[in-house]
């Protein structure tokens, strides 16, 4: 049986399309969408693909063998959020990813949080991402996580639920904004009904947010690069655009090199010194003589450095283990022990498959259940019961008993759904939201949006690019 799922535009509990129903935020964008010929759709969303294919905005697929760099399919049907909606979001994220940067403090230094019982022991030390290197470091101005990309979903009217965490190296901030200038060229008569918050400020308040980061001893204008691991990774369109956009340096790890615990950069002209790296590399891969010796791809001599002070990694070296699911679920205590609030936004409610009583209750009922490794990410390695077959259920099981500390299970949630135009003409799709954080020395930035991404194929749950999900423009109404 279907789930029963909140249509943003209509306001109706269901899955179809009321023609009689249309929430305020969305009530122009209603009307266009019943005066606009569909073929003009069609012309437009053509355009706009043309637009992304001459730009080069890709991502590849590993282990995919048909093709090494897709295009993400874009709605051109933007995702209305109200300034109100957004108000309340904004200040869960602020609240969330304070409480983030809070607990890998502590985790790395005085652990009041395990000693309280808070958190078990071993979810922490066992975390393949807990890195021992970072033991009572104090990283630079006290921030772990200066970019994060917090999943959210939404169920009701007034119900949103954090599903992950990202605070290693969130990705999908340059579709956030391509997407805006996609919808920028292609629609101006859409704009000029809405009052629509900019998100063009975002390379802004992320060079902001990188430059408050710089070690004390760095020079007034700190030199900022972008550490990319290079053109075959997924998300080298990314890195580059973002390099582009931020006035700054894209890298690779023969470009740096370290002397005296200083990080420097060649150069035409000779060394240059380097105050902030925005990395886009994982841990395992930053340092050969800290981490794996068989790494290209990292500095020698990058941890010394940083250890040192002479120089600031973002995000920093150990968020990881914020992004497992199993330490996600004790957020809402985390939040509480550390800011003393209840948490503003809740989490999605949560079987850890490690704890006996939620093992026996997900086993008993795998057909209704959404089932996730707790490193897991991509979509990857995760069972969703219901569109299940029962030998998939069965194999599941199996693979629950033999290791079940590797998972977690949740309801099957009905993520809401928004107007999307597909081949048949405009039905409801699932959406969520990656809105993204920046916490600096100073303060935290959000641009009011985010990426939505949608589940381009009917009745599908998963949302991502390489499950064959797509992306819309996020429009916050100011006003």
């Amino acid at each position: 049986m279907p789930l029963s799922a909140f249509n943003e535009m209509t306001g109706a509990q269901e899955s179809g399309l009321d023609p009689a129903a249309v929430r305020e935020a969305y009530a122009a964008l209603k009307t266009w969408l019943d005066t606009t010929p569909p073929e003009q759709f069609d012309t437009r969303r053509s355009q706009a693909e043309l637009f992304f294919r001459r730009i080069g905005i890709t991502f590849a697929v590993y282990g995919d063998n048909e093709s090494t760099e897709r295009l993400i399919p874009f709605d051109i049907i933007p995702r209305v959020l109200t300034k109100p909606e957004w108000g309340f979001l904004e200040r869960g994220l602020k609240q969330r990813v304070t409480a983030l940067n809070m607990f890998l403090a502590d985790i790395y230094g005085p652990q009041e949080c395990i000693k309280a019982g808070i958190i078990p022991g071993d979810l922490v030390y066992r975390n393949p991402h807990y890195r021992l290197e970072m033991r009572d470091f104090e990283v630079p101005h006290g921030k772990y996580v200066h970019i994060a990309g917090i999943d959210i979903v939404r169920t009701g009217e007034d119900q949103f639920f954090v599903l992950e965490d990202n605070a290693r190296t969130p990705s999908g901030v340059s579709y956030m904004l391509e997407n805006r200038e996609v919808m920028l060229r292609l629609f101006p008569e859409l704009f000029s009904k809405h009052r629509v918050s900019p998100v063009e400020a975002y390379p802004d308040a992320l060079l902001a947010t990188l430059r408050s980061l710089a070690p004390m001893r760095a020079a007034r204008d700190p030199s900022v690069v972008l550490l990319t691991p290079g053109r075959f990774n997924s998300a080298f369109y990314e890195h580059s655009f973002l390099a582009d956009k931020l006035g700054v340096d894209l890298v690779e790890a023969s470009d740096l090199f370290t002397k005296d615990d200083v990080v420097y950069m060649r150069t035409t002209e000779g060394p240059r010194r380097v105050d902030v790296i925005y990395r886009r590399i994982d841990d395992d891969f930053l340092d050969p003589l800290v981490f794996r010796p068989d790494s290209v791809l990292g500095v020698p001599g990058l941890m010394s450095a940083y250890q040192s002070g002479n120089v600031t990694l973002a995000n920093a070296v150990g968020t990881g283990i914020a992004d497992d699911k199993a330490v996600y679920s004790y957020m809402p205590e985390i939040v509480r022990f550390f800011t003393g609030e209840e948490p503003i936004l809740h989490n999605v409610p949560t079987w850890r498959c490690r704890e006996k009583e939620a093992l026996s209750h997900v086993l008993a009922n795998l057909g209704d259940l959404v089932v996730k490794e707790v490193n897991g990410s991509g979509g990857y390695g995760m069972l969703v019961g219901p569109h299940a077959t029962k030998r998939e259920i069965e194999e599941f099981g199996r693979k629950l008993r033999h290791a079940p500390d590797g998972f977690i299970a949740q309801p099957t949630l009905a993520l809401s759904t928004c107007p999307t135009f597909v081949a048949s003409g405009v039905a409801p799709r699932h959406v969520d939201l990656r809105p993204f954080v920046l916490a600096g020395a100073d303060d935290i930035r959000i641009v009011p949006g985010g990426l939505t991404r949608v589940a381009l194929k009917e009745g599908s749950l998963v949302v991502n690019s390489s499950q064959g999900g797509g992306t819309k423009d996020t429009w916050v109404l100011d006003g």
